[in-house]
């Protein structure tokens, strides 16, 4: 008899690796207990893909957060680095501690609105004006998700809960309040877009400084109806793109991919480079005041301008402000740490 054609095993698909030898599966953490389709989901996502795909050492990452359903998601991804979560709205401060005694980490920072513009006001913006080194990412729903849907700060003027309550308070714009404390980096962007998103995520990951990224993440429960200025469906008809968004890592040549003048280039310090192309007007994210304007007047329309809203180019970060030893604090012994008598002493005459 003749034997029937055997179907040789498939070859198991490899999964892709980055730069690290690492999978997309290294840079995951445990399942969300958020509610299902939750915005603050679809960001963790974009953190992910941009962590794997620039290649960051999950043990060279701190993630931080305060209160409040945002801040559940440092468990949801990276679960090989190290999480702190702080009180409602002390994040800021923190993470600048942890900055400044290990200047070898990178930072990613998640809050929320309330744990943002309310609680944490002060402290979010002394962080700003320090240019504290760290990823600092809002979730902004525009209510308080973890204890029924009240309206939170961001929350605009006139928009709607579902009982039909109104706001009858206007909102503090986080990105605007940046870009006049001179924040070195301030975007904004939408958690349904991670075209968008993912690159923004890896350029303010190659930026030294604060790079604020707000990100509009629409509450599925308690937000997402008619009425509503945060819903999916009103952000989706009212978000305005400045530009789209390309990054480039440092270790990949730049090309030039559009036609000239249609295309801007910005360098991070890390040699890294954003690249904006043009869609229907000219914006320039490194005019301060420009973009002040430019977010005032889309604001009045009801508009969602996102994209790179401002970057300040060459400003030192709050690590070389404070003329840090190129040894971060929490590697040099006790005794390189310890003042000696001497010193103490002279210290002491000054107070004196």
């Amino acid at each position: 008899m003749t034997q029937p054609a055997t179907t040789p095993p498939a070859t198991p698909v490899q999964p892709k690796t980055n730069r690290l030898g690492l999978t997309r599966q290294n840079y995951t953490g445990s399942p969300s207990t958020l509610c299902p389709g939750c915005g603050h989901d679809s960001v963790t996502s974009s953190i992910i893909t941009a962590c794997f795909e620039v290649g960051i050492d999950p043990q060279q990452l701190i993630k931080m957060s305060g209160i409040g359903c945002s801040s559940k998601t440092p468990a949801y991804f990276m679960s090989q680095s190290f999480a702190f979560n702080s009180v409602h709205g002390r994040m800021p401060s923190v993470a600048t501690g942890a900055m400044l005694a290990n200047t070898d980490l990178k930072c990613i920072g998640i809050s929320g609105d309330g744990d943002t513009a309310s609680i944490g006001l002060g402290q979010f913006m002394h962080l700003l004006r320090r240019n504290v080194p760290m990823v600092y990412i809002i979730d902004n729903n525009g209510v308080y998700g973890l204890t029924k849907g009240q309206f939170s700060a961001t929350a605009d003027k006139g928009s709607k809960l579902k009982s039909g309550l109104a706001n009858d308070f206007p909102p503090i714009d986080c990105c605007a309040m940046a870009i006049e404390l001179k924040c070195s980096f301030v975007a904004r962007s939408f958690s349904g877009d991670n075209k968008q998103l993912v690159p923004l995520i890896k350029a303010a990951l190659s930026h030294k400084g604060t790079a604020l990224l707000d990100v509009i993440s629409p509450c599925i429960t308690f937000n997402n109806h008619e009425g509503s200025t945060m819903s999916y469906d009103s952000v989706r008809a009212h978000d305005i793109p400045l530009h789209e968004i390309g990054f480039v890592p440092a270790v990949e040549p730049i090309k030039a991919e559009f036609d000239p003048g249609t295309t801007k280039d910005i360098e991070l310090p890390d040699g890294s480079h954003i690249r904006l192309k043009k869609i229907d007007r000219d914006y320039d994210p490194t005019n301060r005041i420009g973009a002040l304007d430019t977010i005032e007047k889309s604001r009045s329309k009801g508009e969602w301008l996102t994209g790179l809203l401002y970057i300040r180019e060459g400003e030192p970060d709050y690590n070389t402000l404070m003329h840090l030893s190129k040894t971060p604090l929490a590697h040099m012994s006790e005794k390189e740490l310890r003042p000696s008598e001497t010193v103490l002493k002279e210290i002491m005459g000054e107070l004196m």
